[in-house]
């Protein structure tokens, strides 16, 4: 719609319908522009999320890359420095993982007719859950409702692995950019804040920055302490598959509340081919680990620097979770602390003085 067409329709609308029309008719452009706003939004919303997330991952690598500045190397010679050493970290983890990830999936492979059996005999306890929850015919109606043809399904997996790596190299570049240029972004961003807030807007946002490397740092310390704690404890009561399984629950342990739980079940379920005390013993042993993570090293890790109350990271996680799914859970806490942080230095004092 031109502007000169936005003309002739007002002046008709004041011949012919008085000023109230007008008025009308501009709730109504404005609309329509808030409308084209938010199919815009809609259509980079993937290229937003990219963005975010490798913005996170930067603020969360950003105090390894400040400490190698401040000891006179220049940025970009400490954002390859920081770089090669998770690289080379991870490599070595592949390297050490790969072999045994590479015989325990043969072995499932291998099992996975025994497990079927055992699901469908009436004498094991795998086989009497499956009488009692009919798991194997929910699965199957899982599967068979899907639809599709075997060659679809592979096309479909194909493209999803595709897109994942893709998307994977362009957080890895923008997180690269962002750390190079972190100073510049983050003086822009103050300079956006009038001149005499200015002062107060940069102690309050640093320490913002700082909260939310914090929360990166100590999270992936928790997942990993979380992997190394579960490997363990599978390995010792002779559970298939430990490795996998440890990897698979340090990764679901990233995402805040509802991470944990969701591997405990799993875990605990493939604990169920050992035995039925192994299963419940797991299922224990994952209950006690999440109260002490929750209540010793959530607190001791990132708690006294988030801050941020329980009933508040539930509410964060779940509004998050809704919203962008895993990735708007894992920022819904730093988002949370950082709101919380300018509410009671910006927002409160003000309302107090009115």
């Amino acid at each position: 719609m031109t502007e000169r067409s936005l003309t002739s329709i007002q002046r008709w609308l004041e011949s012919y319908c008085g000023q109230t029309a007008v008025v009308a008719a501009g709730v109504i452009v404005r609309s329509e522009g808030s409308a084209d706003a938010v199919r815009m939004l809609a259509a980079i919303e993937g290229a937003l999320l990219l963005t975010g997330v490798a913005f996170f991952l930067a603020l969360g690598l950003e105090p390894a890359v400040s400490w190698f500045v401040g000891h006179r190397l220049p940025r970009g010679l400490a954002t390859a420095l920081v770089f090669i050493v998770f690289l080379a970290a991870l490599a070595a983890f592949v390297a050490a993982a790969v072999p045994p990830l590479s015989q325990q999936a043969g072995q499932l492979i291998s099992q996975a007719p025994h497990y079927i059996e055992q699901a469908q005999s009436h004498s094991s306890t795998i086989g009497k859950f499956n009488d009692r929850f009919h798991i194997q015919q929910r699965i199957t109606d899982a599967m068979n409702g899907a639809g599709g043809s075997v060659l679809n399904e592979v096309v479909t997996a194909g493209s999803a692995i595709f897109t994942a790596v893709a998307d994977t190299l362009i957080v890895i570049v923008l997180t690269v950019y962002f750390l190079v240029d972190f100073p510049r972004i983050r003086a822009t961003l103050y300079r956006l804040v009038p001149r005499s807030r200015r002062p107060r807007a940069i102690l309050i946002g640093d320490e913002v920055f700082a909260k939310v490397g914090a929360y990166v740092l100590g999270n992936v310390a928790i997942s990993v302490v979380a992997a190394v704690a579960t490997g363990v404890w599978l390995s010792a009561f002779g559970v298939p598959y430990a490795l996998l399984l440890a990897i698979f629950v340090g990764l679901l342990d990233l995402v805040p509340i509802i991470g944990s739980t969701i591997a405990g079940v799993v875990v605990s379920a493939v604990a169920l081919t050992v035995s039925l005390p192994v299963c419940v013993a797991t299922a224990v042993f994952f209950v006690i680990f999440r109260l002490l993570e929750d209540y010793l090293l959530v607190p001791r890790i990132i708690g006294h620097v988030v801050q941020v109350p329980a009933l508040l990271t539930v509410v964060a996680v779940l509004i998050g979770g809704d919203m962008l799914g895993i990735v708007g859970a894992l920022v819904a806490i730093p988002i949370a602390a950082a709101l919380q942080l300018i509410s009671r230095e910006v927002l409160f004092p003000r309302l107090d003085r009115a």
